[in-house]
């Protein structure tokens, strides 16, 4: 199997599981016990913390750790929006994961105005846009970098538009594979999770700035200083941490690795594949991530490229795992200009520092006598 997915999740990395195995097998004690089974899984919680904050640019006491980024996104957007929350209403890019958008769209139902920041044919957000909604008093959350494309977003751009905001980034996929300073940055929340970045599943955390008066919306517990409720999974912390360490302690040999990749990709597919777009400039985009699409798209089977793919040993997608197998066009390509039938026969192929070259040359390989054989089908 040539693994091109590592956008939707990566293996884990050994010395991640031997980071977490003491806490599966001896470290049982829950961190909220004042025995010593208890006081040992707090230190090394609060180590955890400490080290995430660390690669994050933070202070430990702004990071709480979640099951993941949609968690995170959610706690985030349901406790600042509202009548008794911190802003009035929410702005969003139009190339958003579902995680923030699906978020927004219930706090709409709640009666909560709900305003779409459009993105040009780049899938870069429009300041001139966001600037004309008037952000004072909202929320505004625009990713870092986009899960479907790469395309990264000018963050300190859009801080200095939105002055009087609190401004969120979602930076699941972005953490561990381009710097990332979030006070530098001035953004008030982000959210980050592991199992991007060969961590184990299940575990995430979330950006609160100092200051910030944020109310859990998960309670019934005092946990994480009594803005996210429940038993900490130690085991799953301990191993984000130390993934996350890994990632950003070897994050310029990573990207280089990754960036040699995705443009052998780019080059082999411009050699092989007639009739192609992709979908975000190179220089805009994450090393990780080669999304692209057909332009003559309607003789195309999305759903069938990725079967034949899979068929032929390759693990790719056309997009967010979270909608897979819906058959809707991807909401970040329409948003970006691109026909329906176009965003609905996308293929995105994610590398990571595991991937190879020769894993790269047999997967264009493979694709380009997919969509061959294919298009002299349909023409026939």
């Amino acid at each position: 199997m040539i693994y091109l997915d590592n956008s939707a999740t990566t293996p884990i990395d050994e010395a991640v599981v031997d980071a977490m195995l003491p806490w599966l097998r001896d470290g049982y004690g829950n961190a909220s016990s004042q025995y010593g089974l208890g006081r040992a899984a707090r230190v090394a919680i609060e180590d955890a913390r400490s080290s995430v904050a660390e690669c994050l640019g933070a202070h430990p006491a702004e990071i709480i750790f979640t099951s993941g980024g949609t968690e995170s996104n959610n706690a985030i957007i349901k406790s600042c929006v509202g009548p008794s929350g911190l802003a009035r209403r929410v702005l969003h890019g139009a190339t958003e994961h579902h995680a923030i958008i699906h978020p927004c769209q219930d706090v709409e139902a709640l009666g909560i105005r709900r305003h779409e920041i459009p993105v040009d044919t780049r899938g870069v957000v429009d300041l001139d846009a966001l600037a004309a909604l008037d952000a004072p008093s909202s929320l505004v959350c625009v990713m870092a970098a986009n899960n479907e494309t790469g395309v990264l977003q000018p963050l300190s751009a859009i801080r200095e538009v939105c002055k009087g905001a609190l401004l969120h980034t979602d930076a699941v996929q972005a953490f561990g594979k381009i710097p990332l300073n979030l006070t530098a940055l001035g953004v008030d929340f982000a959210t980050v999770s592991a199992h991007k970045i060969h961590g184990p599943k299940g575990v995430g955390a979330m950006f609160i700035r100092k200051g910030i008066d944020f109310k859990a919306h998960q309670t019934g517990g005092s946990q994480e200083r009594n803005r996210r409720a429940g038993t900490e999974p130690t085991a799953l912390i301990v191993g984000m941490a130390a993934a996350a360490k890994r990632a950003v302690d070897a994050i310029e040999e990573r990207s280089a690795h990754c960036r040699r990749l995705t443009t052998l990709a780019r080059e082999r597919i411009a050699a092989s594949i007639p009739n192609v777009r992709f979908n975000c400039v190179a220089e805009l985009g994450l090393p990780t991530i080669v999304n692209i699409s057909f332009t003559d798209a309607e003789h195309l089977d999305g759903e069938a490229i990725l079967q034949l793919l899979d068929l032929n040993g390759v693990a790719a997608s056309n997009g967010s795992a979270c909608v897979s197998g819906t058959m809707q066009p991807s909401h970040v390509l329409v948003a970006m200009g691109r026909p329906a039938a176009e965003a609905r026969a996308a293929v995105r192929l994610s590398v990571s520092y595991r991937t190879t070259e020769e894993e790269i040359i047999s997967a264009v390989a493979i694709l380009a006598n997919i969509i061959r054989e294919m298009r002299v089908i349909t023409h026939n």
